[in-house]
């Protein structure tokens, strides 16, 4: 017997796009088709996607280049390897963290290594250059290089880096916006952009520690290096990208206002760029605004907790999304799309492995991986449907619907037995009781 086609949607007055069903056509087949493709006019040259993807490329390409050659002319053939060697440890840290905490709607390798490329090669250029001759400019200007130096450290690096840290958030928010939903993603692609640009100040510091080192005779616990590894990989990996999740939760709450909120989408990432550089700045500027113990003043009484609600808010967020899973996901399980146990599964992690380890333990790993796929698309599907309540919508969500209406259809023979199994296995499905008969008597029937 073959599979019954799914049912139209009921009509949802959260979703505009139903009350244009009729101007749209009937968009709801028995199995959906592909996207179709649309008439695109002729494009500039530098409008080609392929185009500006290479430019990119190139782009950070060159800025690695200098980037790297300036930073061993400062540190040293033997300072650049130690320096590399050691700022290296916390970045698969922080990426892993980072990841983990995008595994809701993971977001497109593309986009990470791109907010790290750019962190590491086009901002800290940035960072080095402009700081450098911006505290230049005023040591000549005020004949006193040491207040220089305090004043470059504490407002003009804070602003700089920042803001070169923030470009790649912008431009991922303004070019890659399908993949930029919240929150989440805000804070991760600036974790990411932050990384980079630690890793690269990272070897600047600890190279020049060594150098210093081996100058003067030091070695041991007791080295600069030492000192330097300690304060920047030990106790505070997570600064640079604690500053610049402010800026990340700014693009996010932009990410998540209704489109018609202008205002909005323009103040809270100005905000949050402008609450990054305050905080930069205050730990900059610790040691001299507080004394020889300001930085574990700042450190202890302002950074750990900032950091702590940074966790909270990040993994609230991440919760915010399954259980925007679990309230859109159940209407197109009741038109027939999806399995219908399918949505109380996909809104738990839990039940979310569970499902992958059963489709590869009963198919192999090509299989886990198409139940990766589904979850994938089922995420995105119940976030659009989500920004669909808040936002007016048009031709263009009907066609990004049907498309991952399409993917999830290709892909339900596999995906709905393993996600079904995982909803009752973690008990997100009530199993029914088994039938007992008592000489007539089911006490689980209604009589």
């Amino acid at each position: 017997m073959s599979e019954p086609s799914p049912q139209r949607l009921d009509p949802h007055p959260a979703i505009p796009v139903y009350e244009q069903q009729e101007q749209l056509g009937d968009l709801w087949s028995a199995v959906p088709e592909p996207a179709r493709r649309r008439y695109r006019p002729t494009r500039a040259f530098w409008r080609n996607r392929a185009v500006r993807a290479g430019a990119l490329v190139t782009v950070l390409a060159l800025c690695a280049l200098v980037i790297l050659a300036l930073v061993r002319e400062q540190t040293g053939p033997q300072g650049f390897l130690v320096g590399l060697g050691l700022a290296v440890l916390p970045v698969p840290l922080l990426a892993a963290a980072f990841r983990w905490l995008d595994r809701v709607e993971p977001g497109p390798w593309t986009n990470l290594l791109f907010a790290f490329a750019w962190g590491a090669f086009a901002a800290a250029l940035v960072a080095i250059l402009a700081n450098s001759f911006a505290t230049e400019w005023i040591a000549t200007a005020t004949a006193d290089p040491a207040g220089a130096e305090s004043l470059g450290a504490t407002v003009i690096a804070p602003v700089v880096e920042e803001s070169a840290k923030a470009t790649a958030i912008l431009l991922i928010f303004l070019f890659r916006r399908r993949s930029f939903t919240g929150l989440v993603d805000g804070v991760v692609i600036a974790g990411f952009s932050a990384t980079g640009f630690a890793f690269t100040e990272n070897i600047l510091y600890l190279g020049n520690a060594f150098g210093e080192d081996q100058s003067q005779g030091h070695s041991g616990l007791n080295s600069v290096t030492a000192a330097t590894f300690f304060v920047r990989v030990v106790m505070s990996p997570f600064a640079h990208p604690l500053f610049t999740a402010a800026t990340g939760i700014g693009f996010g709450l932009a990410a998540v206002a209704a489109r018609r909120q202008k205002v909005r989408r323009v103040v809270f990432p100005l905000l949050g760029l402008v609450l990054a550089m305050g905080m930069h700045a205050l730990w900059n500027g610790s040691a001299a605004l507080f004394g020889p113990f300001g930085f574990y003043a700042v450190y202890g009484a302002i950074m750990v907790p900032v950091f702590g609600l940074l966790t909270w808010l990040a993994i609230w967020s991440r919760q915010r999304e399954l259980r925007t899973l679990a309230a859109e996901l159940p209407a197109y399980a009741a038109a027939g799309w999806l399995a219908p146990a399918a949505p109380l599964a996909l809104s738990s992690m839990r039940a979310r492995t569970m499902a992958r380890g059963f489709a590869s333990r009963s198919h192999g790993r090509a299989a886990a991986r198409v139940v990766g796929e589904y979850e994938a698309f089922a995420t995105a599907l119940a976030f659009l449907r989500h920004r669909a309540g808040r936002d007016p919508v048009g031709p263009d969500f009907v066609e990004r619907e049907q498309e991952l209406l399409h993917h999830l259809w290709e892909r339900k023979e596999i995906a709905g037995p393993a996600l079904t199994y995982a909803a009752r296995a973690t008990g997100r499905v009530r199993v029914p009781p088994p039938y007992i008969d008592y000489d007539g008597y089911n006490p689980y029937r209604q009589y």
